[in-house]
């Protein structure tokens, strides 16, 4: 059973930590698109506890979130190495402009939400396609040597527009070796489920019912299964795939899977949940790998590697992994590893997400 890992102040190893160069950002300058997001902001934390980069660049388009994170006591620390831009990733130039003298880009900007996409396409396809588009023409153009973008599970066989558009982006990146050949930069996807205790999940939602007094959690589906992961498990499996990198692979980890109604009762054992109907775009059960990709995917021990189709060939410690079997599917429903009501406890224990029965900030 896979036990998810959360750490408190201090960057502890998780179990995607072994295959992490040491050294990796020392002397490095790295970039985060959609830096002071949840994913951004746990990133450059971990960045600055583990190396000694040259300079961590955070990009994004919010003035207050970039104000903030500079004001917060750990980042203001770091001072002599943090770097505050404003901009786009739509925005092809200030990329470029960005990007100079950079080594690693992460790439996590996004339009995330379900029903704002939906609701605003041409917006969503703005970010999450044309801006992938960007990043690859900008970071060629500055010589940056390494690229992972990250991606979602709602990007096999996407049902909604998010998923498509991040299923766009996807191909981009993979597609992107062959403008650079066997040279920089050379660019990669993760992809991964529900980050537990992100903003856009379920369980500050829940959360903040709970505080409110409400009698009843609403549950979409009783049937509904998805993929969970830790933020600070996401940011080691970035890392990770730094090392494994060769370009043109999206990398998925192995996570366990849970109910939706065993994660509400799991917060409040002691609530009834109500059920409200799917939304639209929304799937009772999400998939990573596909059948289809399972055919060009190479299965390791804590991940699986899918290559693109169009080649055959990788570093040797993703090529000795194991081939999967035919008909292979990747899915939160049929996951044989689950979390268990004590292992979320724990985590949701060590979240801070504002006074409550969860977590006290």
């Amino acid at each position: 059973m896979t036990q998810l890992t959360h750490r408190g102040s201090e960057a502890q190893p998780t179990r995607f930590s072994a295959g992490i160069e040491p050294d990796l950002f020392d002397d490095r300058t790295i970039l985060v698109t959609g830096g002071t997001g949840s994913f951004g902001r746990s990133f450059c934390k971990v960045v600055l506890q583990r190396y000694k980069p040259r300079k961590l660049i955070v990009l994004s388009r919010d003035e207050l979130k970039q104000f903030e994170m500079q004001n917060d006591g750990f980042f203001s620390q770091h001072a002599s190495v943090m770097r505050y831009f404003i901009g786009d990733v739509r925005d092809r130039e200030r990329l470029e402009m960005a990007f100079r003298g950079v080594d690693y880009v992460v790439h996590a900007a996004a339009l995330k939400h379900i029903s704002v996409a939906e609701y605003n396409p041409f917006e969503c396809i703005r970010t999450n396609v044309h801006g992938a588009e960007n990043i690859v023409v900008a970071a060629t153009k500055a010589g940056v040597k390494r690229v992972v973008a990250l991606s979602t599970d709602k990007a096999a066989n996407p049902i909604n527009l998010y998923g498509a558009s991040k299923l766009a982006s996807d191909k981009i990146f993979v597609a992107a070796r062959n403008l650079v050949g066997q040279g920089n930069p050379m660019f990669g996807v993760v992809r991964y489920g529900n980050v537990i205790g992100s903003r856009g999940s379920v369980i500050p939602f829940y959360h903040q019912l709970i505080n409110n007094g409400e009698r009843e959690l609403p549950i979409t589906d009783s049937r509904m299964t998805r993929f969970w992961i830790t933020l600070e498990e996401g940011v080691d499996f970035v890392l990770s795939c730094f090392s494994l990198l060769v370009g043109g692979e999206i990398f998925v980890p192995k996570i366990p899977s849970m109910k939706i109604t065993d994660l509400a009762h799991t917060m409040a054992p002691d609530l009834k949940t109500k059920v409200v109907g799917i939304r639209p775009g929304e799937k009772l059960h999400e998939t990573m790998i596909t059948e289809d990709d399972a055919r060009t995917t190479t299965e390791l021990a804590d991940r699986f590697v899918i290559f693109p189709a169009m080649y055959q060939h990788g570093r040797a410690a993703i090529e000795a992994g194991s081939r999967l079997p035919e008909g292979f599917v990747y899915a939160s429903n049929t996951n044989t590893d689950w979390l268990t009501h004590d292992q979320l406890t724990t985590i949701l224990e060590g979240i801070a997400m504002g006074p409550g029965p969860i977590a006290e900030r």
